[in-house]
């Protein structure tokens, strides 16, 4: 049973990321697209991907694709985290 505001996870990121892509979803800009809700910043490694309430839900396909548990809000004046493992806000 996990207490706390956090997750193990948390604790095995780095320090910093760069975003791969500061104007949008990398993988939606790759196909032209621009249709997304809100953003998300991988902290393992910085990609910028879409949420699930977007059409393509890129954020989820990269924890499956990656299996890097924790992503950031990209959204201004937001900076809570999501553990994908976890299932919960961290």
């Amino acid at each position: 049973m996990m207490t706390g505001m956090t997750c193990p996870h948390v604790s095995e990121l780095p320090e910093s990321v760069v975003p791969d892509n500061p104007e949008g979803c990398a993988d939606c800009l790759a196909v032209g697209e621009r249709n997304w809700a809100h953003l998300r910043i991988c902290l393992s490694c910085g990609h910028v991907a879409c949420c699930d309430s977007s059409p393509r839900r890129h954020a989820t396909a990269h924890f499956n694709a990656s299996e890097h548990p924790v992503m950031r809000s990209f959204e201004p004046d937001e900076d809570w985290r999501w553990c994908y493992v976890d299932a919960r806000i961290v």
